[in-house]
């Protein structure tokens, strides 16, 4: 990517001015859950019932820095939440520790003592409420054993999760509960668990992050007992309207020669700090290649993970550096938003010149597409799920017609009711949007959320997002908000940020609206990098944020209205030389493991990036008095 387009993409990126708020913790609050599409293809969203797993182990007996007990906290966030749950939404309660006491003679049947007290339907307030009232901690912890009861709880299809908290480490193993975790997901359940560390020492972190990382889960710690009715709401709000990694599993290695091979799909892979993930494509002479990567971060306590940055790096045959590079950073990453790096190489288009250094770049044959976790902020997990997406688009006999203009369509305000949705917890489940129209949702204090609309080639959309007024307003209701617009490739097509006070706000606050220019496949002629990359149809995703705000806003949630407009009728769109477009999505997936090829005399190189392009965004931070953080999000490439 050229400096003159990163700076065009720079300018697109829009300021907003530093917000003075009260402090920032992890806010409580029940949230809608994912959004799933109906057999018949029509979206129609439900709550994913969501499974809470307590601890009522003897040690939950013990004193809470705050005062009273752990079971008193841990009974208080279980009310909080509770509390501010949807009415709609699907939650039950298993508890383990509260039939026999902890005597070695007692163990055998302490280590079977697990309760499903609530299944996870339609939520009754008050008998949840009650259930919890009237559990006594008294025994063991039985944590595998209670992950395959409250598994077995929950349906037998469609996504669900389970949202654990203990304050130790499985005391009756076997069966090891990271063990549990692998099985249930090999059986092809659905189910992602989250897990919450009540006080606890490393070794009982360390086993708690493996059970939430193997369902593609987080781990949250919680130190005392007001953190955890800070974090038990907000955690268990992700569980309903989750982040949800799907895809084949693969496992991607530190250096090109024993990469596995993939095929265009989507996949899952554990992306530890400062570790490379390389994986092999056979790129067939004269097309286009999509590449990304995408990893969520938990939601924590702490007020910033600083620095978190992925970086993307293209190597040819073997092992040349084809200095192709794009990086995606973000500061302030608590809030639990999903960080995507993508990146269209064409190269495998180019012909070849005969040059045995640059010709390892040129026309079809294997690259290998490099991802890092290249800065770790501080306070940040060992590891992260790693979502991979792979695209293939042949190449065309007639590209069409050119460009019809390089501005977004026009917006224009829908017609017509509001249509009630329920905003899906990632790119993967998505809420469809039909067709131009008003979109109303709810969203709840540190939620991101995304819905999907579909464009053919010579369709454009353009969009706004209002939050509305809320009964309770001022500096410490302050969120920052932030709508973002993709892709199918999910690479950053434009965004806007801003603050919010309870008193209403609109994004984009400078513009009419967010959007694309009608789609063409000649698009990619264009000199600005966010139009080039609007040259293929499909599935754009609109991301719609609201951040953790202070203590008073826990039990705030937001009313929000997506207007929307979709313009254009459908063109014929280019003569491809093979059938099919660039085609995104995991049931395709396929990775093939093949022997390793002998290693050539160096590795390849460390790029530096040409140009870094700087977009910004906002979050408010206290530390001992109101202060002001500017959330910087920077993007290289070239």
């Amino acid at each position: 990517m050229d400096s003159v387009s990163l700076v065009s993409r720079s300018l697109s990126a829009r300021i907003v001015g530093l917000i003075a708020a009260g402090a920032i913790g992890l806010l409580p609050g029940a949230a809608p859950a994912l959004a799933q599409e109906s057999p018949g293809g029509q979206n129609n969203p439900e709550y994913a019932p969501t499974m809470l797993v307590l601890d009522a182990s003897g040690s939950m007996l013990a004193a809470d820095p705050g005062g009273g007990t752990k079971m008193d906290a841990a009974k208080n966030a279980v009310r909080t939440f509770v509390g501010s749950a949807p009415d709609a939404s699907k939650v039950g309660l298993t508890v383990y520790g509260t039939g026999t006491g902890s005597s070695d003679a007692e163990k055998a049947a302490g280590c079977q003592d697990v309760t499903v007290l609530r299944k996870a339907e339609t939520i009754d307030k008050a008998a949840l409420t009650g259930a919890v009232d009237g559990i006594v901690p008294s025994g063991f912890t039985p944590i595998g054993t209670s992950l395959r009861k409250a598994a077995a709880a929950l349906p037998k299809e469609g996504p669900s999760s389970i949202v654990l908290v203990s304050d130790g480490l499985d005391t009756c193993s076997p069966p090891d509960p990271c063990e549990v975790a692998e099985e249930l997901r090999t059986q092809g359940h659905e189910i992602v668990m989250h897990a919450i560390g009540f006080g606890v020492d490393n070794a009982s972190r360390a086993q708690l992050t493996c059970i939430a990382q193997t369902t593609g889960g987080t781990y949250t710690d919680a130190a005392d007992g007001a953190t955890l009715e800070q974090v038990l709401p907000r955690v268990s709000a992700t569980a309903l309207r989750n982040y949800a990694p799907t895809g084949v599993r693969v496992t991607g290695t530190e250096t090109y020669r024993t990469a596995p091979v993939v095929t265009p799909g989507q996949y899952l892979d554990v992306l530890p700090q400062k570790t490379k993930r390389t994986y092999a494509l056979d790129i067939p002479d004269g097309s286009t290649a999509y590449f990304s990567g995408t990893v969520s971060f938990p939601r924590t306590n702490s007020p910033a993970l600083d620095n978190n940055r992925l970086d993307l790096r293209i190597y040819g045959a073997d092992g040349h550096d084809c200095h192709v590079y794009e990086n995606e950073q973000a500061t302030s990453s608590g809030d639990g938003v999903a960080l995507t790096v993508g990146k269209v190489f064409t190269k495998a288009a180019e012909e070849k010149t005969g040059s045995s250094s640059s010709d390892k770049c040129k026309g079809g044959g294997r690259y290998y597409f490099e991802l890092e976790w290249a800065s770790v902020g501080s306070g940040a997990p060992e590891q992260l799920t790693l979502e991979v997406n792979v695209g293939l688009e042949s190449g065309v006999s007639d590209p069409g017609p050119a460009p019809a203009q390089t501005e977004p369509v026009e917006f224009t305000t829908p017609p017509g009711t509001a249509q009630p949705v329920i905003g899906g917890g990632s790119f993967n489940v998505a809420t469809a949007l039909p067709s131009s129209g008003i979109y109303t949702d709810t969203l709840q204090r540190g939620e991101f959320v995304f819905y999907k609309v579909k464009l053919d080639w010579g369709q454009g959309l353009a969009y706004r997002v209002r939050y509305a007024p809320t009964p309770h307003h001022g500096s410490e209701y302050t969120s920052n908000v932030r709508t973002t617009l993709y892709t199918p490739f999910r690479t950053e097509i434009d965004m806007d940020t801003a603050a919010y006070t309870g008193s209403g706000q609109i994004l984009p606050s400078n513009d009419a609206s967010i959007g694309t220019i009608p789609i063409r496949y000649r698009n990619r002629e264009a000199d600005v990098v966010s139009v080039r990359e609007q040259s293929v149809p499909g599935w754009f995703y609109i991301a719609v944020k609201l951040s953790p705000a202070g203590a008073a806003a826990r039990n705030a949630p937001v009313p929000i209205e997506l207007e929307l407009t979709v313009t254009g009728t459908p063109e014929s769109g280019p003569t491809y030389q093979a059938a099919g477009t660039a085609t995104f999505g995991g049931d395709k997936a396929k990775p093939v493991v093949e022997e390793p090829r002998a290693a050539p005399a160096t590795e390849p190189g460390s790029i530096d990036p040409l140009a870094v392009a700087a977009g910004a965004a906002v979050l408010v931070l206290l530390v001992g008095g109101v202060v002001l953080v500017v959330l910087l999000r920077r993007r290289g490439s070239h």
